[in-house]
């Protein structure tokens, strides 16, 4: 039977997984501190996080289980499913070129606390810019992108390679950048995770596939059920939040939780550790 703790840490980060995989505030950030102050940072929690990644994806698979179900039956006779088809392909392909020539590399040396913290920091600073510039909307929903939109999206994305740039934050904030509403921004960020994180997972899987143990199941349980459950509250409740609102508390939250973490590194109060 698996150890209550192990249980409980597969808790914690599940719910921290699926609260901040679609959020711009990095998921990968959060996850490595959480998991380095829970001691839950080894081979056992490296594969630990491929599971409730993949649980957060099925998560906007159901959300959007009607759009992207009639995209794929009407791509033969819809000039719209094919264009957003055709973009995601396009956005998705920057990420994965430059993931396949230089994931190592990063892994090893920027996958630490310090420079999610920077990078918290500095995303949060371009997010605040990005909401106080003028912002002149060309794409008012998916269905208006070009493929010139889905591209530059793409290189956004592929800058969250870096550790606690995030993933959405940095579609996100390029969306706005490029000229997408905050809701197409946003939107498109879901839609083009689909594609990059199942990639994304099945090549950990692979990778990592001498890790998995069916003594893990329990443990893959609880964190996907976790991971799966927080992450469709996350998605609709940003959808909903956007609506209303704009991204400049998420831009503070960045900025006050990176300089929270390299204070407490500096100072010695909490050690963040060494590279994962």
């Amino acid at each position: 039977m698996t150890d209550p703790t192990i249980l409980l840490h597969a808790l914690i980060l599940g719910i921290v997984e699926g609260l901040t995989e679609f959020l711009p505030v990095s998921s990968t950030g959060h996850l490595i501190l959480v998991g380095q102050l829970l001691g839950f940072n080894d081979d056992k929690g490296k594969v630990f996080e491929i599971a409730i990644q993949f649980a957060a994806i099925l998560a906007v698979v159901w959300e959007y289980r009607v759009r992207l179900g009639h995209t794929v039956v009407s791509l033969g006779t819809e000039p719209a499913s094919r264009r957003l088809a055709t973009n995601l392909i396009v956005a998705f392909l920057p990420a994965a070129v430059l993931g396949l020539l230089f994931i190592k590399q990063i892994k090893f040396y920027l996958f630490n606390p310090i420079v999610v913290a920077s990078a918290l920091v500095i995303g949060g600073v371009l997010m605040l810019w990005a909401e106080r510039r003028k912002h002149v909307v060309r794409a008012e929903s998916v269905d208006d992108m070009t493929w010139r939109d889905a591209l530059k999206v793409g290189f956004a994305q592929a800058l969250a390679m870096i550790p606690g740039t995030s993933r959405s934050g940095a579609t996100i904030i390029g969306g706005l950048f490029f000229g997408l509403s905050r809701k197409t921004a946003t939107e498109f960020s879901f839609f083009l995770a689909i594609p990059t994180m199942f990639a994304a997972t099945a090549y950990d899987v692979l990778k990592n596939w001498h890790l998995f143990s069916a003594d893990d199941i329990g443990m893959f349980a609880v964190g996907g059920a976790a991971s799966f459950v927080s992450s469709l509250l996350a998605v609709r409740g940003l959808i909903r939040f956007i609506s209303q609102h704009d991204f400049t508390v998420f831009a503070w939250y960045r900025i006050v939780f990176g300089i929270l973490i390299l204070l407490t590194a500096y100072t010695g109060w909490v050690d963040w550790g060494a590279v994962n």
